[in-house]
């Protein structure tokens, strides 16, 4: 017996080390020490910097993964793997410093796992950051044979006098939604759920504009790091910043809140991509567990004071991302727990 024979090829491996080399080091900062190989990704701070503060993220990409490997469609999960750990440690003000991935599989795909690891690399240059470091662990008997899982972390760096955490957030503050591009990375438990129960093909078509489904499902998540810090380098005033992934704008948006402050919003605002109508309808899905699960078209939200609303728009629009004014910051009714209000149940 040997370590191949139990279902880690340690030389493929390596080969797969050496395949994923371009793809890591077109990701390289100018504060990265040294090159791949070593027991720690080792990174200078950035300087100009009186006070800086760490920001801290990890996300992974859900069952969306199930999806993408039943169909092979590898590299935009990648990207969504960034996605969801770059667009959290984003909201405070910060701006990516280095990315670390986990990549456990039962039997090593060197295609897949390169596609996976291209996706990531291109969306860390996207971000600005270094994929500083990684593992990929084989676990044969763990993980079914062709099936794999993905984990990503994100450290992002700030100046600590400019942290955006809500303090400075008033009553009567404008909320802008930011769209995302479809369902990102939330939710798919129960998207599954519903086509598997109701027998729909995943190759088929939906809603009036007969969109194959799968391509809308398997969109990457945005990345809404540039135009943060496109909208922080023309000092646009910001109050607040909310990513919205699991648990939709109901547990998301209060997040960047204040304690004696609410959010309000008007759904009457936007139009829902035809993606979540469509789910909705054929899944029968109640109106609060939508909003409960799905960004509904609203991938990242703003809170700007009045005079900071025309930037931010025009900032938004210029980077390509629609966006508009989805409501405003109120003072929380008596006996409310600081919750969204304006939700149509």
């Amino acid at each position: 017996m040997d370590y191949k024979t139990s279902g880690v090829d340690v030389e493929a491996g390596r080969a797969f080390v050496n395949r994923i080399r371009t793809s890591v080091e077109a990701t390289r900062r100018p504060e990265v020490i040294g090159g791949m190989g070593g027991f720690g990704g080792l990174i200078r701070l950035p300087e100009g910097l009186s006070k800086p503060v760490l920001v801290a993220g990890t996300d992974g990409v859900g069952t969306k993964l199930e999806l993408a490997q039943d169909f092979q469609s590898h590299f935009g999960v990648g990207i969504d793997l960034v996605a969801m750990c770059a667009n959290d440690v984003i909201t405070c003000g910060a701006k990516p410093l280095f990315f670390l991935d986990y990549i456990a599989t039962g039997s090593l795909s060197p295609n897949a796992m390169a596609e996976v690891v291209q996706g990531i690399s291109e969306a860390c240059v996207l971000c600005g950051c270094s994929l500083l470091g990684g593992e990929t662990a084989e676990m044969p008997g763990f993980y079914p044979e062709g099936k794999y899982d993905l984990a990503g972390f994100c450290v992002a760096i700030a100046e600590e006098s400019e942290l955006i955490d809500g303090s400075q957030m008033k009553p009567g503050d404008h909320i802008i939604a930011v769209a995302s591009n479809g369902v990102h990375s939330n939710g798919f438990s129960l998207v599954r759920k519903v086509i598997a129960q109701k027998g729909i093909d995943y190759k088929s078509v939906f809603g009036q504009d007969r969109l194959p489904l799968m391509e809308a499902l398997l969109k990457p998540t945005s990345l809404y790091v540039r135009l943060v810090t496109d909208l922080l380098e023309k000092k646009v005033p910001i109050n607040g910043m909310a990513h919205i992934t699991g648990g939709g704008l109901p547990e998301n948006l209060p997040r960047c809140v204040p304690k004696g402050l609410s959010p309000l919003l008007d759904p009457t605002t936007w139009a829902r991509p035809e993606i979540f109508s469509w789910l909705q309808s054929v899944g029968d899905i109640p109106e609060q567990d939508l909003w409960n699960t799905f960004n509904l078209g609203v991938g990242f939200c703003l809170v700007v004071p009045s005079q900071g609303v025309t930037a931010a728009l025009e900032v938004c629009r210029a980077n390509s991302y629609d966006a508009w004014q989805m409501g405003h910051v109120q003072e929380s009714p008596p006996g409310s727990s600081g919750g969204l209000l304006g939700l149509p149940f």
